[in-house]
């Protein structure tokens, strides 16, 4: 039995949501995790779009059939860490999980993920990645790609404006925390994304494991529903989000590809990108090609 038939056969622990916009992935990320998880586990989803997926109980066919967390804020890594102790000290094996993303990882819950790592938490992490804070409009964060149109970083009539500074490379930052497990995600790469997770829950037994899953915001990127799985697997086939994972300072890249896309191709699909001008364009390619190389380097290709 493969990978997706097994996963299909297991216990939903997360119900099918119905306040995710059309399309979504963060759903479909979040009942794979929960799936693979099983019910030994107490998760956490701090505020963003991860909490309007079906767990927050809003409807009589949402739920959660295992403990879940709503923290008022993004310092959802230290609070775990509490409660990862507790079941210690009870002699539990329990699985503790963050389920956080929204932008917020990256910028006002770094510090928070940051000590948990320095202190070898054991806990896992996962981080889902959609470019920026979603709450209250679309605004840019450390998360959110140069050039983009947000409404806190808008584009004039000429085609002016946007980011002005480059993406965040995350999930590099938290290898170089040399955690026991750090791996990039995708949910056009299910069955990569399964054993990466699994590998996370043995990892977290000695101490923090980190699974960064990027899929852009559809409503807020102007993608179509239709094509969201399209649109993240052109981001790996594009090398602006390479699939890798990191095992105690061990690098492995999981996808190559002889003749990658162009990024061009994969920004041109959303509607962020839309005033973006061909030099703008090489500069992120550029970016991209050197961050590939540098990867490549580190394991040692």
């Amino acid at each position: 039995m493969n990978i997706v038939d097994k996963l299909a056969a297991k216990e939903d622990m997360v119900s099918p949501g119905i306040s995710a916009c059309v399309g979504c992935n963060v759903e479909l990320t979040l009942r794979t995790c929960m799936k693979v998880l099983g019910p030994n586990t107490i998760y956490a989803v701090p505020p963003g779009c991860m909490g309007g997926v079906g767990v927050v109980g809003w409807d009589t066919e949402s739920g959660s059939k295992i403990p879940v967390f709503f923290p008022l804020l993004d310092n959802v890594a230290s609070m775990l860490a509490g409660i990862k102790m507790h079941y210690e000290k009870q002699g539990r094996d329990v699985n503790v999980v963050a389920f956080a993303g929204d932008g917020a990882s990256t910028d006002a819950g770094m510090q928070c993920l940051s000590g948990a790592a320095e202190r070898g938490d054991k806990l896992i992490y996962i981080c889902y990645d959609n470019e920026g804070y979603m709450n209250t409009g679309y605004q840019r964060s450390s998360a959110t790609t140069k050039y983009s149109w947000t409404t806190t970083t808008p584009v004039s009539k000429e085609g002016r404006g946007g980011k002005k500074q480059h993406k965040k490379d995350f999930p590099m930052v938290m290898a170089m925390h040399d955690i026991p497990y750090m791996a990039t995600c995708s949910p056009a790469y299910i069955p990569d994304m399964v054993r990466k997770l699994e590998k996370a829950i043995e990892a977290s037994r000695t101490g923090l494991a980190y699974l960064h899953v990027f899929n852009p915001c559809l409503t807020g990127w102007g993608i179509k529903p239709d094509t969201s799985i399209e649109v993240s697997r052109l981001a790996v086939e594009s090398n602006f989000f390479p699939l890798y994972e990191v095992e105690h300072g061990s690098f492995t890249i999981n996808k190559t590809f002889k003749e990658p896309k162009p990024v061009k191709e994969y920004l041109g699909r959303m509607k962020k990108f839309k005033h973006l001008n061909e030099e703008e364009a090489a500069e992120i390619q550029e970016l991209v090609d050197y961050k590939w190389n540098r990867l490549t380097k580190l394991a040692g290709l």
